[in-house]
């Protein structure tokens, strides 16, 4: 499973809203929703992701083995 814990605390790091990452990287309250409860989403939203608070991948997911 992939869980985006890392990416709360980067934007808590670098102070950015929720409502920032909508307007920065034009993703919408669905997908927000969506990392919040670990979902699936697409690579281009991770592309979009590491680009708003300027962070590579590994730093907003992480792979936790599903048991």
């Amino acid at each position: 499973m992939i869980v985006f814990e890392r990416l709360w605390n980067v934007m808590r790091e670098k102070g950015v809203s929720t409502y920032q990452l909508r307007e920065r990287c034009g993703i919408d309250s669905k997908t927000i929703r969506r990392l919040k409860a670990n979902d699936n989403i697409e690579t281009k939203t991770l592309n979009k992701l590491c680009a708003a608070p300027e962070c590579r991948l590994e730093d907003i997911a992480e792979y936790k083995p599903d048991f």
